[in-house]
């Protein structure tokens, strides 16, 4: 079965840090898909926040640079996000997606929510 499981989310005080999780299941290999994370907060679109391809290399948007990082484990098959001095502004439901040429995998979502 193909799937891509998040964790980690939950509530968290303003300058306060989350590390997300995407577990894949062994048909895709995070080593060899463009990993990435996206953000979707109420009334909003979906945006893109971080990459991390399958050379390795990070990409991020800019509200998020300095403050998040992406990262892979290859023998647990596992990406992440760490989060660091979040903001109300980074509230939202975070999604993995696995992409390989045509093929295109989505998680669930774990929900993020920055409040005092």
């Amino acid at each position: 079965q193909v799937q891509l499981v998040e964790s980690g989310g939950g509530l968290v005080q303003p300058g306060g840090s989350l590390r997300l999780s995407c577990a894949a299941s062994a048909s895709i290999i995070v080593s060899i898909y463009d990993m990435n994370w996206y953000r979707q907060a109420p009334g909003k679109q979906r945006e893109l926040v971080a990459t991390i391809t399958r050379d390795g290399s990070t990409n991020y948007v800019d509200s998020v640079k300095g403050r998040f990082t992406a990262s892979r484990d290859s023998a647990k098959n596992t990406v992440y996000l760490q989060m660091n001095s979040l903001k109300t502004e980074d509230t939202a439901v975070y999604y993995c997606n696995g992409l390989r040429g045509l093929w295109s995998y989505w998680g669930q979502g774990t929900q993020v929510t920055v409040s005092s």
